[in-house]
């Protein structure tokens, strides 16, 4: 009889963990001496490279960007248009309503988008997903509007 091997991880959980990682690190160079409260981002594109981005604020508060958008716009930049999954990192992280539209812009409703709680001091993450259909259920859609 032959012996059962464990089952490998897949490829995917270890792009999930490539993700949450990459966002954790980009948490690291956020610039946020106002609210003191840093966000890492980082988004999987349809080419598989991973672009990180974080939070920029600004003393003219409204001039701030957040992580996701970061994130995303540098992954634009660079040619890519389209999200397959996004990662958030921050201590009670979640995307704020710009950024649940701006993600609708460039990924599918079923793109992964993984919320990481995450308290580096502390080492604790607890890590949520759902899709980014689901971030923003009303979404404007372009398309949809004949844009």
């Amino acid at each position: 009889m032959a012996k059962k091997r464990a089952p490998k991880k897949t490829s995917v959980s270890a792009t999930r963990r490539r993700l949450i990682e990459a966002a954790k690190s980009a948490q690291k160079s956020a610039y946020c001496p106002y609210s003191r409260y840093p966000v890492g981002a980082a988004v999987l594109t349809d080419s598989g490279r991973i672009y990180t981005g974080c939070n920029v604020e600004n003393a003219s508060f409204g001039l701030a960007i957040c992580a996701e958008r970061v994130a995303i716009f540098k992954a634009v930049s660079h040619g890519e248009k389209k999200v397959k999954a996004l990662c958030v990192a921050a201590k009670s992280a979640k995307p704020c309503g710009a950024c649940r539209q701006v993600i609708t812009e460039f990924a599918p409703k079923d793109a992964e988008v993984i919320i990481v709680d995450w308290q580096p001091l502390e080492k604790k993450e607890k890590i949520t997903r759902t899709t980014a259909g689901k971030l923003l259920p009303y979404a404007f859609n372009p398309s949809e509007a004949g844009l």
